[in-house]
């Protein structure tokens, strides 16, 4: 662990390659963050999570490779930010890793400057989710029978029971009932829960768009709650009470 006194938030990152790791390591040392650098998935089991404000795993990983790990990390800390890495240039593992709960992807090899963007629009993004529950107090959005508190980030369903949501998809889910029964572009939505490191060919958020769906019990053949309106965006049909 690199301790940074006063520092700017805490990232930890996976990966077995001690020169890519020491390297990552100095990085974000430099950019006052506070590092938690890890060769394998058994030291972060063992790390307080709840202290960690974006992890960077790497996919390909002796023992529990990063899709492995991914999926354990949505059971044990469902909202924290997970940018996954990969050497990997087929889209289908990326597409996997979002699909198993990652907020993004970065393929190897990368330029340090892009690797630092990321984290630091993670990190903002993650702020401003912070400030905006800090402004919002105790709101509670209502939709047909289901309930998103703000605050706790928590969303219970009509039957009362918990529904764990990962960070992109709370800030996506927020963003559909703070604007209901209206048609947002999907540059918009892009915007609004990933920032200007978004793309116009970003998947991240159309995969999160799916688990959202699925989640809110809402058919992806066929969705009425978050509707697609052909050419334009998608529309959240439900009326909302605040």
């Amino acid at each position: 662990m690199i301790d940074v006194p006063g520092h700017n938030g805490t990232i930890a990152l996976v990966e077995d390659d001690p020169g890519i790791r020491d390297l990552m390591a100095e990085l974000f040392t430099r950019e006052g963050l506070r590092v938690l650098a890890f060769g394998d998935a058994e030291a972060l089991y063992r790390a307080d999570l709840a202290t960690i404000d974006c992890l960077i795993l790497d996919l390909m990983l002796p023992g529990e490779d990063g899709l492995t790990i991914c999926q354990k990390m949505r059971v044990q800390a469902p909202r924290l930010p997970i940018l996954m890495v990969t050497a990997k240039g087929d889209a289908i593992d990326r597409i996997i890793g979002l699909e198993l709960g990652a907020d993004d992807y970065l393929a190897k090899p990368f330029n340090s400057r892009e690797l630092m963007a990321r984290v630091r629009s993670i990190l903002r993004r993650t702020r401003e989710v912070v400030e905006a529950v800090d402004d919002a107090g105790n709101d509670i959005f209502r939709f047909s029978g289901w309930t998103l508190a703000i605050g706790s980030r928590d969303l219970v369903d009509p039957s009362g029971a918990a529904v764990a949501l990962t960070s992109g998809e709370f800030d996506l889910l927020h963003a559909f009932v703070a604007h209901p029964r209206r048609v947002v572009t999907r540059d918009q939505l892009l915007d609004w829960t990933r920032g200007r490191r978004a793309t116009p060919f970003d998947r991240a958020i159309d995969v999160q768009l799916s688990r959202l769906r699925r989640k809110l019990g809402d058919d992806p053949r066929d969705p009425a709650m978050i509707r697609t309106v052909r050419g334009d965006g998608y529309l959240f049909s439900p009326a909302v009470t605040r």
